[in-house]
C-alpha cells in the first residue's frame, strides 16, 4: 500500500504572506479581519472581511507586469505555490516531471476580472477587453501556471466545488498518488473574491456578517449566540503531498502524514447543509475508515465552522454523533480569525491542522464569549492551548451539498 506524506507548505492569508507569520499570528489569537478599504461599501450590509494588503505582495514572486495579465487569486496561488515547492526541497527533472503533477482549485475564480470586463464591455466597448481577460479568471488557469513555472508534467486538474474545494484538491491529489498515477503533487486552493460582486452576491444571499461593520474582528463567531454569518476572506493555501518512499529516498522534511479522506453529498439544498448533519458525518466517517484508525485515535478537529447561525450547529451535531459525545475531544475554527477563504478555505486550514501536529498547539476560536451550546467538546474559546495531538481530522463543507474531510496524523 503506497502511502502519502505531506513534504512542503505554503500559504498567504489575512494573517500573513507566509506559513511562519500567518501561525504565529493564529497561535497568538491575532485577527485578519479589518474594514473594506478597496472599494466603497457604505450601501453594503457587510463592511468586513479578511483581505490582504496588496502592497504586502512581493513582486519578487509574481512581478507587477504579470499581475495586471493574471486574476488575484491566480496570483495568490502562485505566491502560496511558491513557498511550498521551495519549502519540499524537490528538484524537478525530465524524467520525474512526468509523475509530478498540479490540483489547485478555487470556488469562484477570477470573479473581480469578470465583473470589471463587463464593465468595461458595457461602457467602452468590444475593443476594450483585454485578450487576457478569459486566460486570467478561468479556474484551471492557476494550475496551469504552476504547472509551467515548475515544469510538472504529470495529472493536471481544479476541482471547483465552492467551500469544499482546497480539501477537496488535497484528498484528490493523495488518491491519485495512493493508486500511483503520481508521486508528488502541488495541491491546494486559492481565493480572492473580495470585490463588489463578490460582497453583493452573498449578501444577498443572506450569508455574510452585517452587525459588525463597526468592530470587524468580532464578527467571525463560530458557536456563539451572536454570530449572524461569516466573514469573507481571500488568501491561498497549498501543500505539496508525495509518495512515502518517493520521499524518503530524497531526505525529504516529513511534516505528517495524510491518512484517510472522505467526500459526500447531501442532496439536500442548494446553499443549506442537511438538517441533521448526514452529508458532514459520512464524509468524516468515510475518512475515518480509510485512515484505519479508531475514534479515540483522533483528538482534535479543525472544523468547517464558518460562523453561520444553521451550519455551526449542525456540524457540530455531526461531529458529537461520530466521536460519540467525547469529552477529550478538541475543535476550533480558525475561521474565527481569518475568515471563510471560500475555495481557498479547506486548504489553509490543512496548512494549520499539519502545524498542529508538528507543535502540539491548537489553535483557538476567537470571539466565542457566550457559547450557544452545552457540549462536552473544548471548542477552545479565546486562547490557543498547548496538547499533545495524535491524529486530526479537517472538514470542509460547500454550496451543493458538498463535503469532505482529511485524516491528518504524525
Amino acid at each position: 500500500m503506497r502511502r502519502v506524506v505531506v513534504t512542503g507548505l505554503g500559504t498567504i492569508n489575512p494573517l500573513g504572506n507566509n506559513v511562519k507569520e500567518s501561525w504565529d499570528s493564529l497561535i497568538n489569537s491575532k485577527s485578519g479581519l479589518k474594514k473594506i478599504i478597496t472599494f466603497d461599501v457604505n450601501e453594503y450590509p457587510c463592511q468586513i472581511a479578511g483581505s490582504i494588503d496588496p502592497e504586502l505582495i512581493s513582486e519578487d514572486i509574481v512581478s507587477s507586469r504579470e499581475q495586471r495579465k493574471i486574476d488575484r487569486f491566480i496570483t495568490l496561488g502562485l505566491i502560496a505555490a511558491h513557498e511550498a515547492f521551495l519549502d519540499s526541497g524537490f528538484q524537478v527533472n525530465e524524467k520525474n516531471s512526468i509523475r509530478s503533477g498540479v490540483m489547485v482549485g478555487s470556488g469562484i475564480g477570477g470573479l473581480d476580472t469578470i465583473y470589471k470586463n463587463s464593465s468595461v464591455l458595457d461602457n467602452q466597448g468590444i475593443r476594450k477587453i483585454s485578450p487576457f481577460f478569459i486566460p486570467s479568471s478561468l479556474i484551471n488557469l492557476l494550475s496551469g501556471h504552476i504547472s509551467i513555472r515548475y515544469n510538472l508534467k504529470g495529472p493536471n486538474s481544479s476541482p471547483v466545488t465552492a467551500c469544499a474545494t482546497g480539501t477537496h484538491a488535497i484528498g484528490d491529489s493523495f488518491t491519485l498518488i495512493k493508486n500511483g498515477k503520481a508521486d508528488l503533487m502541488v495541491c491546494g486552493g486559492a481565493e480572492a473574491a473580495i470585490c463588489p460582486l463578490g460582497i453583493a452576491g452573498f449578501s444577498a444571499a443572506r450569508a455574510l456578517c452585517d452587525t459588525f461593520n463597526d468592530n470587524p474582528t468580532k464578527g467571525s463567531r463560530p458557536w456563539d449566540k451572536d454570530r449572524s454569518g461569516f466573514v469573507m476572506g481571500e488568501g491561498a493555501g497549498v501543500l505539496v503531498l508525495e509518495e512515502l518512499d518517493h520521499a524518503k529516498k530524497r531526505n525529504a522534511k516529513i511534516y505528517a502524514e495524510v491518512k484517510g479522506y472522505g467526500l459526500s453529498g447531501d442532496a439536500f439544498h442548494i446553499t443549506k447543509p442537511s438538517e441533521d448533519g448526514s452529508g458532514g458525518y459520512r464524509a468524516m466517517e468515510m475518512a475515518i475508515k480509510e485512515s484505519n484508525l479508531n475514534i479515540e485515535d483522533i483528538n482534535y478537529v479543525n472544523a468547517h465552522g464558518t460562523s453561520t447561525p444553521v451550519g455551526d450547529m449542525i456540524e457540530l451535531s455531526a461531529v458529537e454523533k461520530i466521536f460519540n459525545f467525547n469529552n477529550r475531544l478538541f475543535m476550533s475554527s480558525n475561521k474565527s480569525a481569518i475568515g471563510h477563504l471560500l475555495g481557498a478555505a479547506g486548504a489553509v486550514e490543512a496548512v494549520f491542522s499539519i502545524k498542529s501536529l508538528e507543535t502540539n498547539i491548537l489553535p483557538a476560536t476567537l470571539n466565542l464569549d457566550n457559547p450557544d451550546t452545552n457540549t462536552k467538546i473544548n471548542l477552545i474559546p479565546h486562547d490557543a492551548i498547548n496538547y499533545k495531538i495524535f491524529n486530526i481530522i479537517s472538514n470542509s463543507f460547500g454550496f451543493g451539498g458538498t463535503n469532505a474531510s482529511l485524516v491528518f496524523g504524525s
